[in-house]
């Protein structure tokens, strides 16, 4: 069993443990608590010290601009995927989802397979596709949560002003916005990570390492299937790869790309899980929800987490069955619309299914003949 596999196992057995563990830990205290160390703990270190390792040079920027281009079309996108899949606009699920659906986590379900099956170089541009998928989903997504927030509270009309005092201090008050700031700052004066003491920088490093393994088993400890939303998931996972997987084919065949690790990166990258930050974004808007008392919820936090219990094992799964193939995925440009189509095809028989169903029972009560198109 090669290195990627196993690693990819590990991350999924941490999900198991997590789900084994919610007899043990139940209450909302208790959740709420494992929850508020990955916010302000363990997911600031990770991002700081993400942020502090980007080298970036200027003839590289096309690479992060194409993920960030790719972000945002798949947001907007959403507007019409989803109301397809007969979730409704303007419900905290639609905004959960649409939150969701164009972050990426390629560190956790992407990373390790190109490093294991395309080589360093790819893992690299990867990386750099990866700063401009953060400032989506970091800064962008964020921006976009508060706006909501702003909408369902029926806040609109309280002024630019207030709206701006109340992203200033949710910016500062929450840990994760906060490294991102001083992240940016020190990258800009030319502050770099490997200057820090030895003490702090062991200290952060082990900080850092303890968010994958946290994020994991609560995600686990949190997950509770529903036959009907994971019906709705499975859905919008298939749509969603559908999609990119068409994107993707359109990038190789519109700019003639032909290395065969450039058109890997293409495909796989945007197949990559569902972030967990977008989740720290919709946690401290339901923070403030609760702390104002209001009845009505920007996101549905518990739909996220099954989202994200979903999203990690089908993303790792659709791409190492991929890369296992890649010699052969890479020589045939066709092959990303041909995927493409077919899970579009069976995102959607579902629902054409409950269609045509409904169809024949309106026929059979003696509807017009027209009303079953």
């Amino acid at each position: 069993m090669n290195s990627a596999v196993t690693k990819t196992l590990s991350l999924l057995i941490l999900i198991v443990i997590g789900y084994m563990l919610q007899k043990r830990i139940m209450t909302k205290d208790q959740k709420a608590g494992i929850k508020e160390i990955i916010l302000t703990v363990a997911l600031p270190a990770m991002i700081f010290i993400s942020l502090q390792k980007v080298k970036f040079e200027l003839e590289m920027i096309v690479i992060p601009i194409m993920a960030l281009l790719f972000n945002f079309i798949i947001f907007f996108l959403a507007d019409w995927l989803l109301p397809l899949l007969k979730i409704e606009k303007g419900t905290s699920n639609f905004r959960t989802f649409k939150m969701l659906i164009p972050s990426l986590a390629p560190g956790l379900s992407c990373f390790p397979f190109l490093l294991e099956y395309i080589g360093e170089t790819t893992l690299a541009n990867a990386a750099l596709a990866d700063i401009g998928n953060k400032t989506f989903v970091l800064i962008i997504l964020y921006l976009i949560s508060v706006k909501w927030y702003h909408q369902v509270q029926q806040q609109a009309s309280s002024g630019n002003r207030q709206k701006l005092k109340f992203l200033l201090q949710s910016m500062v008050k929450e840990p994760v916005n906060f490294a991102i700031i001083i992240g940016l700052l020190m990258l800009a004066l030319g502050i770099r990570y490997e200057s820090f003491p030895p003490f702090l920088k062991m200290s952060i490093d082990r900080l850092s390492l303890i968010m994958t393994p946290l994020i994991l088993l609560f995600i686990g400890i949190s997950v509770k299937p529903q036959l009907n939303q994971i019906k709705t998931i499975l859905c919008v996972l298939l749509s969603k790869s559908g999609v990119t997987f068409i994107l993707s084919g359109l990038v190789i065949v519109g700019f003639g790309v032909t290395d065969p690790a450039m058109v890997m990166l293409i495909i796989l990258f945007p197949q990559s899980s569902f972030s967990f930050w977008p989740f720290a974004h919709m946690s401290a808007i339901t923070k403030t929800e609760q702390l104002e008392e209001r009845k009505h919820r920007t996101f549905n936090l518990d739909f996220a987490m099954n989202i994200l219990a979903f999203s990690l094992p089908y993303s790792t799964i659709l791409i190492l069955s991929l890369c296992t193939f890649s010699e052969y995925v890479a020589q045939r440009p066709q092959i990303p619309f041909g995927l493409g189509i077919a899970l579009l095809s069976v995102a959607f028989i579902p629902n054409y299914i409950r269609y045509l169903q409904k169809g024949v029972v309106f026929k059979n009560t003696g509807a017009p003949a027209k009303s079953v198109r």
